[in-house]
This record gives structure tokens, sequence and C-alpha cells, in this order.
């Protein structure tokens, strides 16, 4: 399985704006994307985090090429920051185990 991790915090009112019009399409294209096992959000100390796992690497990759992702990721440095924090594993970790490992490996988006 393939984890990915990550956290966006908006630059302003309009930025947060224009990032749930890119982030929701986004969530809902992934939450169909073939090989996607987990999709869920959650705002953790003013970040918004995506938390999803997927079959294989290979699985997320083919979301992460796909339009409403690349329509997102194509104006996602002017309007957040942040950090995202992928890896390979065996077990499906829990949010708390996501957050911390996000927290610690996580490099700059």
């Amino acid at each position: 399985m393939y984890v990915s991790v990550t956290g966006l915090k908006t630059k302003g009112f309009m930025s947060w704006i224009r990032f749930w019009m890119l982030a929701i399409p986004a969530f809902r294209a992934a939450q169909k994307a073939e090989g996607c096992l987990i999709c869920e959000t959650k705002t953790h100390n003013g970040y918004h985090h995506t938390f999803t796992v997927w079959k294989d690497k290979t699985s997320m990759m083919k979301y992460r090429a796909s339009p409403a992702h690349l329509k997102a990721m194509k104006v996602s440095s002017k309007i957040a920051f942040g950090k995202i924090y992928g890896y390979e594993t065996n077990n499906i970790p829990t949010w708390s185990d996501a957050l911390k490992g996000w927290n610690d490996y996580a490099k700059d988006y």
C-alpha cells in the first residue's frame, strides 16, 4: 500500500475560497480513483490535510496525473503552502500516526 499525507495552509481569505473550489473536485476524483482505499480530510493546526491510502504507488501516481489534481496543483503554490509525505507500508496508519509522520518527515510542497 502507499500512504500520502498532505497539509496545506492557504495564504488568505481569497486563497481559501480558491483552494476549496479546487480541492473539492480533486478530493471527489480521489475518492473515485482506481486503487484508492481511503480518502479523508481533516483540518489540524490551520492546515488542510488529506490522508489517502492507495493499493500501490502506481495507483496514486495515476490519480496524481488526473485532470482535477493537475488543475489544483497548477495554482497551489499561488494560494497555499505546506508539506507532503508519502510512503509505502503494509499497514493502514491511524490519522494520529499519519499526522505524526507528516510532522516528522514531510517535505515542502
